[in-house]
């Protein structure tokens, strides 16, 4: 808007410039307009070139009036209207119209597309609603480590700590394994170590208990108790001394690392002692003290003593069975088939299992009795060699 300004009363020669429309003539006062000078051209360094028809050889001279800056053109104040005042730069933000001008034009640049709902997305994608600026994204500075969690913060770092359900699945599979692993571990240790360490602490106890009770004077009763031991039975090539005690039970007799004696119907055998019979004896190859182990060993001629209260026993491996079913209890016979005997003697029996670990089939040795000393003379040779 260009401001109002008195009009200069000597350009109309004096006269009011307003009259009435009515009557109306021609002003002849006014004096003729002065003769105006040529614009000079600028050129792009602010310099004044002379108008066409000048002189073009005269030197460039910039035009440098007070208070208006060289390269500009000399401002007519009799036409100026409103202006921007010198060295305000672009004059945005410096007065009350520049800043609220300012400020309409940043809301104008901030403002999303769409409406409130697009808005809160777009402020989301930057980082929050109230964070930052809108249109850059501002680099998250860096917290201090002596600075405590917001709750905002400590949520976060906690979400992000929490497992997956496909890591808590594989953790429970692996710690199920791992634990599987551990109980195998621990039962095979029992089984072929744990055991064996018993089993010989019970057997050498009850091998001192029959040697004690028979230094004493101590009588057996002739008929024995199931577990009950009555005899001690010696391998020489095998370094195996056991006790022998009544009967096969796993948990009266065989697990605790005795040689058990078949004396229980159906399959009772006859004592050392008998004029005729079947001395039948098993014990376990592994775990419990496995005194019959390495009986697939023996060979023909090698010795096997049983000692008892009165009398030593002495018998000669004649022949061996690698492998039989456990159902064939033949070889508990008085004369038993498959051992090489033909008639009614004094035989001994030695069955356990086979192969080792396992209990699938039975192992059995023969041997036929050769000699019988009391103990009043003395071990006999096979002890003592």
């Amino acid at each position: 808007m260009t401001a109002l300004r008195p009009e200069r009363e000597d350009l109309y020669g004096g006269g009011s410039p307003y009259e009435s429309s009515v009557g109306a003539r021609p002003y002849a006062g006014r004096r003729p307009d002065p003769p105006t000078a040529p614009m000079p051209r600028l050129t792009e360094d602010g310099l004044a070139r002379p108008p066409l028809g000048d002189d073009l050889t005269a030197p460039l001279s910039p035009v440098a009036p007070s208070g208006v800056p060289a390269g500009m053109p000399v401002p007519d104040e009799e036409t100026m209207a409103l202006r921007i005042p010198a060295g305000t730069g672009s004059g945005l933000g410096s007065g009350p119209t520049g800043a609220s001008a300012a400020a309409s034009a940043a809301g104008a640049s901030r403002a999303a597309p769409g409406g409130r709902a697009a808005r809160r997305k777009a402020a989301k994608r930057r980082g929050g609603r109230h964070g930052g600026a809108r249109g850059t994204a501002a680099p998250r500075a860096q917290r201090d480590p002596q600075r405590p969690l917001t709750r905002v913060e400590a949520r976060r770092q906690a979400r992000l700590r929490r497992p997956s359900p496909a890591t808590v699945a594989s953790r429970v599979i692996g710690e199920v394994f791992i634990t599987t692993g551990v109980l195998m571990l621990l039962f095979v240790t029992y089984q072929l170590w744990w055991t064996n360490v018993r089993a010989h602490a019970q057997a050498g106890s009850a091998t001192h208990q029959l040697q004690d009770d028979w230094a004493s004077g101590k009588r057996n009763p002739g008929v024995f108790e199931p577990g009950q031991g009555f005899a001690i039975l010696h391998i020489p090539k095998l370094d195996v001394v056991a006790p022998i005690a009544e009967g096969v039970s796993n948990k009266k007799v065989l697990d605790k690392g005795m040689v058990g004696h078949y004396g229980e119907a159906p399959l009772k055998t006859a004592m050392p002692d008998a004029k005729t019979g079947n001395f039948g004896l098993a014990a376990h190859r592994n775990t419990h003290g496995e005194p019959f182990r390495y009986i697939n060993r023996l060979e023909a001629g090698d010795a096997v003593v049983v000692e008892t209260q009165d009398t030593y026993f002495v018998y000669k491996v004649t022949s061996m069975l690698p492998v039989t079913p456990p159902s064939n209890t033949s070889v508990l016979d008085p004369v038993p088939p498959g051992s090489g005997f033909t008639r009614p003697g004094r035989y001994i029996t030695l069955t356990t299992c086979t192969p080792e670990f396992t209990s699938k089939y039975r192992l059995i040795v023969w041997g036929k009795m050769v000699q019988e000393r009391p103990r009043s003379k003395g071990k006999p040779d096979a002890l003592i060699e």
